[in-house]
């Protein structure tokens, strides 16, 4: 059930005790009580792809309730709505634990660059995390997240799940859209997806990418 598996990645980040993942954690009731909800649907028979899988949402991708800073708090603003990747994403019933720490405004490869603290390696605490998606990353790598969604400009995703040990999948530009996420470089920016497995990231970006010869929604 949805809410035993959001109970159990509460429990493990409280046991893992590594804020330098998170720039804002969504509290563990919501979290559940999105959960409930998954579990009523599914037991009514709806069909949801992700039901009960927990996604970490890096922290220049809207998710509304959460503020969207882009690793700058005085940047920070309220999105009304979810971009549309994330808004995917829980359509398939998947639940957002929180936004995620990041090198700021995503201009960096390291995942220290952050007023939030540096993102250490999930492994090895002594090395760095890569960047700039690097809680995201670290949040898959640690077991906390099934899936996380972070951007890919020019290395940002794939560097990451490298140093990590898990799969970053960079899709091809405009097969996400990229509304509601931070610019970095408009023209080249890709939100990206990251997952323990390669056939989660395919699954997960089955369900957020615009079907070929659809115009992508705004």
């Amino acid at each position: 059930p949805a809410l035993t598996r959001i109970r159990a990645a509460h429990d493990l980040i409280e046991r893992i005790r590594r804020p330098d993942i998170w720039i804002t954690l969504r509290p563990r009731a919501d979290a559940e009580a999105d959960a409930r909800d998954i579990d009523t649907r599914v037991a009514a028979g709806e069909r949801l792809p992700l039901a009960g899988r927990t996604f970490a949402v890096k922290g220049n991708i809207d998710v509304k309730g959460l503020p969207t800073t882009a690793g700058c708090p005085s940047y920070a603003y309220d999105p009304p709505v979810d971009a549309p990747a994330v808004a995917r994403l829980k359509a398939a019933g998947a639940v957002v634990l929180g936004s995620t720490n990041m090198d700021q405004f995503a201009t960096g490869l390291v995942g220290t660059r952050s007023p939030y603290g540096a993102v250490h390696s999930a492994h090895h605490p002594d090395r760095i995390s890569g960047g700039s998606s690097s809680g995201s990353a670290v949040a898959v790598a640690l077991g906390v997240a099934d899936l996380a969604l972070g951007t890919d400009t020019a290395g940002s995703g794939r560097v990451p799940a490298a140093f990590n040990g898990i799969v970053g999948l960079k899709p091809t530009r405009g097969l996400v859209p990229t509304d509601g996420v931070v610019p970095a470089c408009a023209t080249l920016d890709c939100v990206s997806v990251f997952a323990r497995t390669l056939p989660e990231a395919e699954l997960a970006l089955a369900l957020i990418a615009t079907p070929p010869g659809r115009e992508a929604p705004h």
